[in-house]
């Protein structure tokens, strides 16, 4: 059963070079390849996650090196929530993807698996510098996928992606720099007990290190003041690749969570600066979100803004640095990252029946199918503004309760406020998309529900996550237990003698 940690990594990067030897005319197989690999992925996903849900750690270490000197693979709860979360993303965005946008530019097919590889590598890998190079190959992908279909607009909102996170980059390997020279390890559970074990005159080294992480990390997730990139990129690039970036931000979502929980918890010396900024910065994140949403002039921009502004719900929940606060988060992350993507999959085919005006929020012609596409944006919306019953509003619900009575009027006004002005701006576009019409309906086609079914199982999640409420909060719960229980992590990384690379 260990060898199963292999099959994220392995899986993917099997099919992006038989994709790679296939060639684009072979477009056909490709798509096959392709749909095998996401539904291996979705299958071996749901395995570890079954595995971690029993509360042990599963430790691989490639080649049998013992850690800290070696590559170690770590699945616990939060680790299986997110490759299960991806896997299900990923499905369904290449199953919008084959219905013509992969053939619309370069090997797709290649770079997509290989951003999955760099997704699901980030989740597993048990050491900070192999999370540098697992954030580089989703960068490298996602890079290229950001510019698949050309255009103007795609081509300019990328270059400005491509040099923010080379100089994220940089910072990156300056803080594992830092955090190598001062401790002599970058294994996350070594580097946790060295850093609590750390002498006085180390800790302003230390401290700064933990920042730059929080920077690159924050730039990942796009936090405050750190987000403009987001909103052009994800607003401008094809349906299904945007729909894939909902997950990428969750990346540095992850990248936080790891950090103060394993690494630079907040009760150390080191830790305390990041525990005395974070609860500001998803306060700041929350409300530039929120403004964001209400100012978008576009829908995908306006989903776009979305994303934001859930990273900034998912740091509040973080940032409370209790159990109940981040038992909210990992409930909410799933909720928002599917919504997210399912409304950019339904922005494409609302945008191609409104011709030239597309989804700006202007008079255009009449939608060919107003009622189809009405419902799955009615259900979107109320998933995405937080609105009861939907899964959405229990998360914020679970947020809102995990705050503490000193820190509560700050928290349940900005939570609040970002989620009228989320009501508002998406009651605004489903008036301006449905009813302000001008004009006569376009030649564009209408779309069956096999096009439609992708976006429709995404925004339906939130139905199912509804249902299945309790269970994955009493999962998100045990999940936030054990990581504020970080000598669990340390003793099985460091202690694991032969649960590696033999099974």
């Amino acid at each position: 059963m260990t060898h199963w940690l292999v099959v994220p990594l392995v899986l993917p990067l099997v099919a992006a070079m038989v994709n790679l030897l296939l060639g684009e005319r072979e477009i056909g197989r490709q798509r096959l390849v392709s749909l095998v690999c996401a539904s291996g992925l979705l299958v071996a996903a749901m395995v570890l996650l079954e595995r971690a849900a029993g509360g042990g750690l599963t430790v691989y270490r490639l080649g049998n090196w013992p850690a800290p000197f070696g590559i170690v693979l770590v699945l616990d709860r939060l680790s299986g929530l997110l490759l299960t979360t991806t896997a299900v993303l990923a499905l369904l965005s290449l199953l919008h993807a084959v219905n013509g946008d992969d053939a619309r530019g370069h090997h797709f097919h290649v770079f997509f698996p290989i951003q999955l590889l760099g997704i699901n590598g980030a989740f597993l890998t048990g050491d900070l510098f192999n999370l540098f190079v697992f954030f580089e190959v989703l960068l490298i992908a996602s890079y290229c996928l950001s510019l698949h279909g050309g255009g103007p607009e795609r081509v300019r909102a990328s270059l400005r992606y491509v040099a923010l996170n080379l100089i994220g980059s940089a910072l990156f390997l300056l803080a594992v720099g830092a955090l190598y020279g001062l401790t002599g390890t970058l294994n996350m559970a070594d580097l946790g007990s060295k850093v609590a074990a750390a002498p006085v005159e180390q800790v302003a080294l230390l401290r700064a290190g933990g920042l730059l992480l929080l920077v690159v990390f924050g730039l990942k997730a796009a936090i405050l003041p750190l987000h403009p990139w987001l909103p052009p990129l994800y607003g401008s690039v094809l349906a299904p690749v945007a729909a894939l970036f909902a997950v990428m931000t969750k990346v540095g979502v992850y990248g936080i969570l790891r950090t103060v929980t394993l690494i630079l918890p907040p009760q150390g010396a080191v830790g305390g600066a990041i525990a005395e900024v974070l609860p500001l910065l998803a306060l700041l994140t929350l409300a530039a979100g929120g403004l964001g949403v209400l100012a978008a002039a576009r829908l995908r921009t306006l989903i776009a803004s979305l994303v934001v502004l859930s990273v900034g719900a998912l740091l509040a929940g973080i940032g409370q640095f209790n159990a109940a606060g981040i038992a909210a988060a990992l409930y909410y992350l799933p909720h928002t990252t599917l919504v997210a993507a399912g409304l950019f999959l339904l922005a494409e085919p609302i945008t191609c029946q409104r011709g030239e005006v597309e989804d700006r929020f202007i008079p255009g012609p009449p939608l060919l199918q107003p009622t189809r596409l009405g419902l799955l944006f009615v259900l979107g919306a109320v998933a995405a503004a937080g609105l009861p019953p939907l899964s959405g509003f229990i998360g914020k619900l679970m947020l809102l309760r995990s705050v503490a009575p000193a820190d509560g009027p700050w928290l349940w006004i900005v939570v609040l406020g970002a989620s009228l002005l989320t009501l508002i701006a998406l009651s605004r576009a489903g008036s301006r998309l449905f009813w302000g019409t001008a004009g006569t309906a376009g030649a564009a086609g209408t779309v069956g529900w096999r096009q439609l079914l992708p976006a429709a199982l995404l925004l339906a999640a939130s139905i199912g996550m509804t249902i299945a409420a309790a269970p994955i909060s009493r999962y998100t719960e045990a999940a936030a237990h054990q990581l504020l229980a970080p000598q669990q992590y340390i003793d099985a990384v460091l202690g694991a003698s032969a649960t590696g690379g033999k099974p």
